[in-house]
């Protein structure tokens, strides 16, 4: 399943190169314009909790702005994940199913290793994080253990998506009316502005898609993993005084979407794309999430109060064996609700503790406490005679009934101060404590085999500090280095294998360097960084040898993974920009590792690319007065992975091309777009299934070739 990636990465990247000089010739003889309007916009993040420059933070990070968001077509997080370098986004058919690994760390939905807030309020289940892009200022990569600040399963660092902010001094709102290939249709549409000016704005925002499936059903000649959708934020901003703000966040999303595309790997490689089974199911989802964030801002202090309220639930049934014949049906139903409570208090912008008369101290501290209920009911139907031939009639096997509760608080503070106006030292330590309790069972029906029945409880605690030295060289170059140690949870598998019910933290020591420049008049930003990440008790995602499809958690040993990241941005015109990411990532478990009963010592870990490549560009060109044509083309090449902890199955380079083009105008504008446009065949998620796939393994297509047009107002 390769893609001639070579002649490929050939096509793409002349294509691109090809974009910016005749644009650049297009301009060449009208007069440049002053300096100052000719540079990179400032790049403020919240990375570290409180806004910041993000030139200026001892962390590797990649922000996507609202305007790539808006100008690529961005519409789930893994979209913008392809501009962070080390990046890997691990995705089933069914849309809770969506795993990100940095630097080839990475868990399950139910425990993640990379966590994503939502302006401030952690998903603390993945089955939550990928939704709908809507109305979003940014989204922020942030790699490497960020514990010391957000403590539990950050790890392997986070993904911060924040909300654009209401205006309120003017009304903005946009319709569009997007159409694609595999009958795609879409309206997406939000609208913004002030109540009363300067005091109470609100924005409201919604987003309706549907389209069939890419996969056919070759048994019926149906497509089976089609979408449809509904999703909406609201939200209101009132500031009743310069310093004070209240935000209220409300989104939902109502999905009913077709079935998993999961089928034999050979299968696929061999016919992709198709599938035959006797049973067509469904995957459903519903999430509703509020989120309440109060900010003062004084003159001394700063006090911000987050709080968020999650529920969701999922329900989906699939053909288990994924063959014609009539074997095992699975109907899973999981839901959850979280509640969420930080507040934290920081020394203002523009008011540090003074340390001495020469050393300036910026601080934070904070306490976060949280609530987590999640329930599953599992039901695995066999047909007569596959459990054994002496059984000739059907079973039913619920597997798992599961209950877990989880309740913990941290506690943590950080300060940075500078000596001698260039040296920054930052120093920060969090404290977490947390107690889980959950009631597993398993039972057939008929009763076949006694049932298994658990009832326990584990509290958890752990200490996660963070150090680290940047200095300026001059006022836009600093080099940095850090040390910090991260943690990701233990807890309960839903369902496992007898005895494999509880799982332990993992632990991970990351040693970091590197560099952050802005040169060229503020035209080129240039960052570079080092890592090498050493693991204690590596948390994997294993599947569950006894029942096909599904899957538990287990500590496995040590491992490794060091790395570089590269990333350059730049204006290299008026008219033009240009950006690329390298990543690079070597992760191997440790000798002596063992994944069920297995040693994997000195394997690669699983669902980590060797290396990840992004570049592109990006044109503006005013035509005419009011009208402006813009242009986008990027490719993204991924190396060589492996599917599995034992390294049995994998998939080769491979390389995905897109590009974008129209016209914007004040009120109207018009464009159409390709992904993929090579339609190349690739298989980015598969996994052991032994015997019932002929391969040993089954996996789904990465999307195929995409095209469409949109077209629509705003103003």
């Amino acid at each position: 399943m390769t893609d001639r990636p070579f002649c490929r990465t050939a096509v793409a990247l002349a294509l691109i190169a090809g974009f910016i000089p005749s644009l650049v010739r297009a301009q060449s003889s009208q007069t440049p314009p002053p300096a100052a309007s000719f540079q990179l916009p400032p790049l403020i993040v919240n990375a570290q909790k409180e806004p910041a420059d993000a030139q200026t933070l001892p962390v590797s990070l990649t922000a996507v702005s609202e305007g790539v968001v808006r100008d690529a077509g961005l519409e789930i997080i893994s979209d913008a994940g392809t501009y962070a370098p080390n990046a890997w986004f691990t995705e089933f058919t069914a849309r809770k199913l969506s795993n990100v690994r940095f630097r080839g760390i990475g868990a399950s939905p139910l425990n993640p290793a990379v966590t994503t807030y939502f302006d401030g309020v952690p998903q603390l289940n993945a089955n939550s994080a990928s939704i709908d892009l809507m109305d979003v200022g940014q989204i922020e990569f942030v790699r490497g253990p960020q514990s010391a600040l957000f403590g539990r399963n950050a790890l392997g660092g986070l993904i911060n998506v924040t909300t654009a902010r209401p205006s309120l001094s003017g009304w903005t709102g946009s319709l569009s009316v997007p159409f694609a290939n595999a009958s795609s249709r879409e309206v997406r549409g939000n609208i913004g502005g002030p109540v009363i000016d300067g005091k109470l704005g609100i924005t409201g925002a919604i987003h309706y898609g549907t389209r069939d499936g890419f996969t056919t059903n070759d048994l019926t000649g149906h497509d089976i993993d089609s979408r449809s959708a509904f999703s909406g934020k609201g939200q209101v901003l009132w500031t009743p005084s310069r310093t004070w703000e209240t935000r209220v966040i409300v989104t939902g999303e109502r999905a009913r979407d077709g079935d998993y595309a999961l089928s034999d790997l050979g299968g696929l490689r061999r016919n992709p794309f198709h599938t035959m089974r006797d049973y067509e199911g469904f995957t459903h989802r519903d999430i509703f999430g509020t989120t309440i964030v109060n900010r003062h801002e004084g003159s001394k202090l700063a006090l911000t109060s987050t709080t968020g309220f999650l529920k969701w639930k999922t329900e989906d049934s699939t053909d288990l064996d994924y063959t014609p014949l009539s074997l095992l049906r699975r109907d899973n139903a999981e839901d959850s609700f979280q509640f969420t409570e930080e507040v934290r208090i920081a020394s203002a912008a523009n008011a540090p503790l003074h340390l001495s008369k020469n050393a300036p101290l910026r601080w934070q501290a904070g306490v976060f406490v949280f609530t987590q209920n999640y329930d599953q009911t599992a039901v695995n139907s066999f047909s007569p005679g596959v459990l054994s031939p002496f059984i000739t009639f059907p079973v039913s096997q619920t597997s798992p009934q599961a209950s877990l509760d989880d309740v913990g608080i941290g506690i943590y503070g950080q300060g940075t101060a500078t000596v001698a106006s260039r040296l920054d030292l930052t120093a920060g330590v969090r404290v977490d404590t947390e107690q889980k309790d959950a009631v597993l069972s398993t039972f057939f029906s008929p009763t076949i085999a006694p049932p298994v029945n658990v009832d326990t409880g584990k509290r958890f605690s752990d200490v996660s500090p963070q150090f680290a030295a940047s200095y300026r060289v001059q006022s836009n170059n600093m080099v940095y280095a850090s040390v910090a140690r991260g943690f990701k949870a233990g807890g309960f598998n839903p369902a496992s294998p007898i005895g494999r019910e509880a799982y332990d933290e993992e632990h991970t020591w990351n040693v970091e360097g590197g560099i952050k420049t802005l040169w060229s008049g503020g035209r080129v930003m240039t960052n570079a960084s080092v890592f090498r990440i050493d693991w204690a008790d590596l948390q994997l995602n294993l599947p569950d040898p006894n029942v096909p499809g599904q899957f538990f958690i287990a500590n496995v040993g040590n491992a490794t993974s060091s790395g570089v990241e590269f990333e350059v941005n730049a204006r290299v015109h008026p008219i033009v920009d240009v950006f690329t990411s390298v990543g690079y990532t070597r992760a191997r478990f440790g000798e002596g590792s063992i994944s069920s009963g297995v040693p994997v010592g000195g394997n690669t870990i699983p669902n980590t690319p060797d290396y990840t490549w992004t570049i592109g560009t990006q044109i503006a060109h005013p035509v005419r007065p009011g009208i402006t044509a813009y242009g986008r083309a990027e490719a993204t090449f991924y190396g060589a992975f492996k599917y599995d902890d034992l390294n049995l199955a994998g998939q080769d380079a491979y390389s995905l091309a897109n590009f974008r083009g129209g016209a914007r105008g004040r009120y109207l504008f018009a464009e159409a777009w390709i992904k993929n446009a090579f339609d190349t065949r690739y298989i980015p998620v598969a996994f052991a299934y032994g015997q019932l796939a002929p391969s040993g393994f089954i996996g789904e297509m990465g999307r195929p070739r995409t095209f469409g047009v949109n077209a629509g107002v705003s103003f």
